[in-house]
C-alpha cells in the first residue's frame, strides 16, 4: 500500500512539475520521479517497454491532435512540447501500480478515461496557457471519447509486457 502511495504523489507531483514549470528545469524533476519510481516502486526490465510505448504512443496521438488544431501553444509548432510528453511518461508509471485497479473490468478504465483525461487536460490547459480553438465541451468530449479506447488499450499493453516479463522470469528460474 505505500508503495501506491508513492506513486499516487509521484504522478501528481510530476504532472505539477510538467504543468506549471512547462520546458525548463522543472522537467528534471520528472526524470528523478521516473528514477525513484523505477528503482523503488518497480525495475527497468519490468516496466521498460511500457515506458517507452505510451510515451512514443502519447506523444504521437498528442501531436496528431495538435496538427488536427485540438491544441493552441501559442506558436507553430508540429510536435507536442516535451513537458506534455513526459505527462505521457508519468502515466506509463501509474498503470501497473495506483491504476491498476482500473484494468479489469475494461469499462473502469474506459469510465477513468472518459471523465479523467478531460478534467487533467483543461485544468493543464488553463494553467500552461494551452488554447483550445475548437471550444473547450468540443475538445473536451472529444479527449474523453479517445481517453475512453485509449485506457483500456494502454492496459492491454502494460498486461501483454508485465507477462512477457513474467515469462522470463519463470524460465530463468527453470532453468
Amino acid at each position: 500500500m505505500p508503495k501506491l502511495i508513492v506513486n499516487t504523489l509521484l504522478f501528481q507531483l510530476g504532472w505539477f512539475a510538467c504543468v506549471f514549470g512547462g520546458d525548463s528545469l522543472w522537467l528534471l524533476s520528472v526524470a528523478a520521479m521516473l528514477a525513484v519510481h523505477l528503482l523503488w516502486t518497480s525495475s527497468w526490465a519490468a516496466e521498460g517497454k511500457l515506458l517507452i510505448t505510451v510515451f512514443l504512443a502519447g506523444s504521437a496521438l498528442d501531436s496528431f491532435l495538435l496538427n488536427l488544431g485540438v491544441f493552441d501553444f501559442g506558436e507553430p509548432r508540429t510536435l507536442i512540447p516535451l513537458w506534455l510528453a513526459s505527462l505521457w511518461l508519468l502515466m506509463a508509471t501509474t498503470l501497473n501500480h495506483c491504476l491498476a485497479w482500473t484494468a479489469q473490468p475494461w469499462w473502469r478504465g474506459s469510465l477513468l478515461g472518459a471523465i479523467g483525461a478531460p478534467l487533467s487536460y483543461y485544468g493543464g490547459a488553463q494553467i500552461a496557457g494551452v488554447g483550445l480553438p475548437y471550444g473547450t465541451w468540443q475538445s473536451l468530449l472529444l479527449i474523453g471519447a479517445i481517453w475512453a479506447v485509449v485506457m483500456p488499450v494502454l492496459h492491454g499493453f502494460a498486461k501483454l509486457y508485465r507477462s512477457q516479463y513474467e515469462q522470463r522470469l519463470r524460465t530463468r528460474q527453470s532453468a
